[in-house]
């Protein structure tokens, strides 16, 4: 059986892939039984807006499903809520993993629809994070994020003391995170970041500012402690 499994992930993901011989048999074949019925309704739920096979949990919610795109060998876990109501949709590429209660929305409001949401390639998403695509966000691939990570594409305008803060309007300048990058858990991205390819920024920190490919960040701010290339 394991020979089997090895086998068909290897192929889902285009790469060598073993499973640990220390994995008990009867947890191999729930987790197996378990995606069986993953990729069954993902081909009921899902029908032509996602790449056989994917992976999707029968608890989650979805809005604008001829806005949402799923690549080959996607898995969404329990309580993902996918909001795809925007200009350019929201587009999760092959082997994408989506944690937990996480919460993808690029729906901005009805008077101006957000810009949307697009992750690359064998990227994942840890549990309880939170996308706020209104301006854009762009994910390359190969990206890790850990738990509870957020990125935040829109301000709100607040200079006009004579007015209420949400009356003044947003501006929005989207978000970046280039190829080959691992966030920490609890890492938050504002608006108008971009952040370079092969950076890894630790837990907690939170990114205001640009950072430059290959670097180590860290903090609340972000500041940049050393280049990975040192």
């Amino acid at each position: 059986m394991r020979k089997i499994v090895n086998f068909l992930i290897s192929k889902i993901k285009h790469e060598s892939y073993q499973i640990d011989e220390h994995l008990r048999l009867a947890v191999l074949f729930h987790e197996s039984l378990n995606r069986i019925l993953q990729i069954v309704w993902g081909v009921i739920r899902f029908r032509t807006h996602a790449k056989f096979p994917s992976f999707i949990s029968t608890r989650i919610q979805v809005r604008d499903m001829a806005n949402i795109h799923l690549g080959k060998g996607v898995t969404l876990e329990k309580d993902v809520v996918l909001d795809g109501a925007s200009v350019n949709g929201l587009v999760i590429g092959d082997n994408v993993k989506v944690g937990r209660y996480t919460q993808i929305r690029c729906s901005g409001t009805l008077k101006q629809l957000g810009k949307g949401f697009l992750i690359g390639e064998n990227s994942g998403i840890g549990e309880f994070s939170f996308f706020g695509a209104a301006g854009g966000i762009e994910i390359g691939s190969n990206v890790i994020m850990g738990q509870n990570v957020r990125m935040h594409a829109e301000n709100h305008n607040y200079s006009d003391d004579k007015i209420p803060i949400r009356s003044q309007g947003v501006t929005h300048s989207g978000i970046v995170v280039k190829d080959n990058c691992w966030l920490g858990a609890g890492v938050v991205v504002l608006d108008g970041v971009t952040i370079g390819s092969g950076c890894v920024i630790g837990a907690n920190a939170l990114v205001t500012k640009d950072i430059p490919d290959n670097s180590v960040a860290v903090g609340s701010p972000a500041k940049v402690i050393k280049s990975r290339l040192e």
